[in-house]
């Protein structure tokens, strides 16, 4: 006799309940992990084996099984958290539904988003249901994420060149992620630093005084990590074909320079156009607009930031400056590169499944 498998459990919706998982399922706000289990649940409802669902779902087969039994023991409730013992419950899926609509798609009156004091009192449920409620369907009104997409219409071709220049380099060059971090402040605190001692950290006063500014030009070779860099207290095509001429000047004859950089004036000047022309073994790779993340000598310029500029003190320009050049001078007696792993594609598809949300 041959094995049949396990039994699965019937499953059969009401016009109600198989109306409400469409409507989640089409209303762009609803979170896809919630959406997932309803696209489970209406397949299932077809009559489909749990192998056939998590095919069509892109799910696992045991998933698409708990799903399914958790629906026909609870219902639309059985999708949430799991039914803990105790008595029996006073929220109805009514109740929930509305709560998750309310957050998701109106704000209160008096505030950019809802709390879980406000959305208590709209609703009349207690702050710790409307706690739960939240925590269960993932949502977190206090939060917030910053994005910001290019409006580059050669996005993609940039994109995959720069992306390419970083997972395989041309023979015969050194590619160089290039940039400016300009107003770079010497700041000497109105009272002096309090050493860190134990059980207190170190003190400074929250306000400064201001020295002057001095701009970083910085070229980091992508291969060792090492950098390159010019200090000037302007920040003009000037200076920059000044760092051009000094990179050409460190870079061995018999190489090409490939430069990543971006979208700046100051790189743009006829001044710099003359130049390159003038030393055709250049070649500059502007990263698409909006997009400084794909310039991999941004993630020095933090580490500089972090290790030296942010807590430091700095009653000149000069003393600031000195700080910086001895800092590349010990980044580079033990450079570290920073290794790119995403292909242009692999990137296309993230930002396409961000889109999607």
């Amino acid at each position: 006799m041959a094995r049949t498998g396990r039994p699965k459990a019937e499953l059969i919706l009401s016009d109600d309940e198989r109306s409400a998982l469409e409507e989640w399922i089409r209303r762009g706000s609803t979170p896809q992990a919630w959406a997932l289990r309803c696209r489970i649940i209406l397949a299932c409802a077809s009559g489909a084996t749990n192998k056939e669902v998590a095919a069509q779902t892109g799910s696992a087969a045991h998933t698409v099984g708990r799903w399914r039994a958790r629906f026909v023991a609870h219902r639309i409730a059985g999708l949430g958290d799991l039914p803990r013992p105790g008595g029996p419950r006073t929220v109805t899926d009514a109740q929930v539904a509305e709560v998750i609509t309310t957050t998701l798609e109106s704000k209160p009156a008096d505030a950019t988003h809802w709390s879980t004091r406000g959305m208590a009192e709209h609703s009349g449920l207690s702050q710790s249901t409307i706690s739960r409620i939240w925590r269960t369907f993932g949502l977190a009104p206090h939060r917030a994420e910053t994005f910001k997409l290019s409006t580059d219409p050669y996005f993609i071709e940039k994109l995959h060149d720069v992306v390419g220049l970083y997972l395989d380099p041309p023979e015969r060059a050194l590619v160089f992620c290039v940039d400016e971090k300009s107003q770079i402040q010497a700041l000497n605190r109105s009272q002096p630093v309090l050493p860190m001692m134990p059980g207190i950290p170190q003190r400074l006063t929250h306000d400064y005084v201001r020295a002057g500014t001095t701009t970083l030009f910085a070229a980091l070779e992508v291969t060792t990590g090492k950098v390159i860099g010019s200090l000037h207290r302007r920040h003009r095509a000037s200076e920059f074909r000044t760092f051009l001429t000094r990179l050409d000047r460190e870079v061995p004859a018999e190489l090409d320079v490939h430069l990543v950089l971006d979208n700046y004036a100051t790189h743009k000047t006829p001044a710099i156009k003359t130049w390159l022309v003038a030393h055709p073994r250049f070649h500059l790779h502007f990263t698409p607009t909006g997009s400084s993340w794909l310039n991999l000598v941004e993630r020095w310029f933090a580490e500089l930031t972090t290790k030296k500029i942010r807590r430091g003190v700095h009653t000149s320009v000069p003393a600031l400056e000195a700080d910086i050049r001895d800092w590349i001078a010990g980044w580079n007696n033990n450079p570290k590169p920073f290794a790119w792993t995403k292909t242009a594609d692999e990137i296309l598809e993230r930002l396409a499944r961000y889109l999607k949300q």
